[in-house]
């Protein structure tokens, strides 16, 4: 049921692709069975201009070399305790990423629930970039992996809901980008995070 999306998915406009990617599913197949999350939330990040970005001023460094590559790739980093997935965007040598922030639980609810701690709430299992790589068992592992190819892949979705845009998140004193309006996220959808200057 869940195949790879096709490279030409990934080679469009950065603030497109972010858009374009709500709706989609994330599959990570396991020996323990398929974990599958439905991508309700995204944020664009545009180097060598947008401050927040990882890769502002041209940034090459051996945490952002696979920024510079082509469209698909994962770029995983740690925050705190937590590894951050984002997709590859841009063209070869323009290093632009879009962060997967929050997903919605499709399949493999239990062993998310493992992933995660069975205290914790469904709604609150994958409504934040760190919960959601947790509870999908995604780690650093996937740096540079791209995500046509198994075990872990962007698959075709069956369409979106509205879409809300707001400013992106947890992005303080990065000057005028923190106004930037490159979140997107499913309008009313309660796997969406919370959000926060």
């Amino acid at each position: 049921m869940y195949e790879p999306i096709d490279q030409s998915f990934f080679e469009k406009d950065t603030l497109e692709l972010a858009q374009q990617l709500l709706g989609h599913y994330i599959v990570h197949e396991q020996q323990t069975g398929l974990l599958v999350g439905r991508i309700v939330e995204t944020e664009a990040y545009q180097g060598p201009e947008d401050r927040a970005a990882h890769s502002f001023r041209n940034r090459r460094t051996k945490r952002t070399e696979i920024m510079f590559q082509k469209p698909g790739y994962a770029y995983t980093y740690q925050m705190h305790t937590h590894t951050l997935l984002n997709v590859v965007a841009g063209s070869i040598e323009t290093p632009h990423a879009v962060l997967i922030r929050a997903i919605e639980p499709v399949l493999g609810m239990e062993q998310m629930r493992l992933n995660r701690g069975a205290h914790v709430k469904e709604v609150n299992l994958t409504n934040g970039p760190g919960k959601l790589t947790k509870a999908l068992g995604i780690t650093m592992q996937y740096y540079g992996h791209h995500l046509l190819d198994r075990p872990l892949f962007i698959s075709q979705g069956e369409g979106r809901k509205e879409i809300a845009v707001s400013p992106r998140v947890g992005i303080g004193n990065t000057g005028d980008a923190v106004h930037y309006p490159w979140r997107f996220y499913e309008k009313d959808n309660p796997f969406v995070s919370k959000y926060r200057l």
